[in-house]
C-alpha cells in the first residue's frame, strides 16, 4: 500500500490578499539616464510649446509616456533616494539643522511645521527625526501620507496657523517647464512661510527660521546657459532670502535659505539672459517680474 504524501501546511501569508510588489531595483546608471531623459524631453517640449508646434509637442508627450511618464520619473527618483545610493537629500538638511534642533526635544510637543513639495516618501530623515509636523504634497502621490496636490494651486494660508516654519523643494523647481513658472514657484514659497516675528520668543530658532530648503541638479547652476550661483543668489535675495548654508556634490546642489523680511525687497527684473556660452548642457532659467511683498 502506497504511503500518502504528507501535505505541506500553508503559511498564514498564503491566505492574505496579495500585497503591492516592491518596484524592481534598477542600476544607478540606468536611474540617472532615465531622469536625464525626462529632463531632456521636457526641455524639448518647452521649446515646442514656445514655437506653437502642436505635432512636435504631441510626439514628445508620446515619448514621455513610453519611458513611464511622471510615474516612471518618480520611480527613478525613489531609486535614487535609496540609502545605499546616498540619495536622501533631507539628510543634508538635518545636518544643517542639528545646532538649532539640539535644544528641542522631539517629544516636547513643539514641533516645527514643514511643507514638503514633491514628496516621494514618508520615511526620509526629516520624517524619522520626530522634530517636524510634515505636510507632504506631490502631483502624483506615491502612497498614504502624501496629498496629491499642485503646489501652484494650493490655497493660500488664511492665517499663521496654516503657514510653515520651513518648506522643502527638493528636485522640484527644475521640473517646472517654463522660466516664468519657476520664478513664480520661488515667489510663492514666501506666501507659505511664517512671519519672522514669531521666532522672537524662540531665540535658538530665530537664526534659522522661517526657511526654504532648495535642491537642484548640479548642472542647473554649475553648467547652465542662463543661471549661475551669482544670479540665483540675486533672485533669492530679491525675494527676501538670505543664504544660510550650501553644498555642492557631483550630482546635486543644496541650499538653505532663511527668509528675512527685514531685507528691502528689490524691484529688479530677472529675464532669460545668456550667462555662459559654448558647451553648456543645461538651460535652466528663472524669470521674475516685479516683486510684491507677501
Amino acid at each position: 500500500m502506497a504511503l500518502k504524501k504528507k501535505r505541506q501546511q500553508k503559511s498564514l501569508a498564503a491566505g492574505r490578499p496579495p500585497i503591492i510588489q516592491r518596484t524592481r531595483s534598477i542600476t544607478r546608471k540606468a536611474t540617472k539616464a532615465l531622469i536625464n531623459k525626462h529632463h531632456l524631453l521636457h526641455k524639448r517640449k518647452q521649446q515646442a510649446v514656445a514655437k506653437g508646434d502642436k505635432a512636435e509637442e504631441a510626439a514628445i508627450d508620446a515619448e514621455i509616456e513610453v519611458i513611464g511618464g511622471l510615474e516612471g520619473y518618480q520611480e527613478a527618483s525613489l531609486q535614487g533616494q535609496r540609502h545605499d545610493r546616498g540619495g536622501d537629500s533631507s539628510r543634508v538638511l538635518m545636518d544643517w539643522l542639528k545646532p538649532c534642533l539640539s535644544t528641542q526635544e522631539p517629544e516636547s510637543g513643539q514641533k516645527l511645521r514643514m511643507l514638503e513639495v514633491g514628496a516621494l516618501s514618508t520615511q526620509n530623515a526629516c520624517s524619522k527625526s520626530g522634530h517636524f509636523d510634515i505636510e507632504r504634497i506631490d502631483l502624483n502621490s506615491q502612497g498614504d501620507g502624501i496629498l496629491q496636490q499642485d503646489f501652484m494651486e494650493r490655497p493660500l494660508p488664511k492665517d499663521e496657523s496654516e503657514r510653515f516654519d520651513i518648506i522643502s523643494l527638493s528636485l522640484v523647481l527644475n521640473y517646472v517647464p517654463e522660466p516664468k513658472g519657476r520664478g513664480e514657484m520661488l515667489r510663492r514659497t514666501t506666501e507659505f512661510l511664517r512671519a519672522a516675528r514669531r521666532y522672537i520668543a524662540f531665540p535658538h530658532q530665530a537664526d534659522t527660521f522661517p526657511s526654504l530648503f532648495l535642491v537642484l541638479p548640479a548642472p542647473c547652476v554649475t553648467n547652465s546657459r542662463y543661471l549661475d550661483e551669482e544670479k540665483l543668489f540675486a533672485i533669492m535675495e530679491s525675494l527676501g532670502y538670505v543664504k544660510m548654508a550650501a553644498k555642492t556634490t557631483q550630482r546635486l546642489v543644496y541650499y538653505l535659505w532663511k527668509r528675512d523680511r527685514a531685507l528691502k525687497e528689490t524691484r529688479r527684473r530677472f529675464s532669460k539672459k545668456e550667462i555662459r556660452s559654448g558647451g553648456c548642457q543645461e538651460q535652466l532659467c528663472c524669470r521674475l517680474g516685479m516683486n510684491r511683498s507677501p
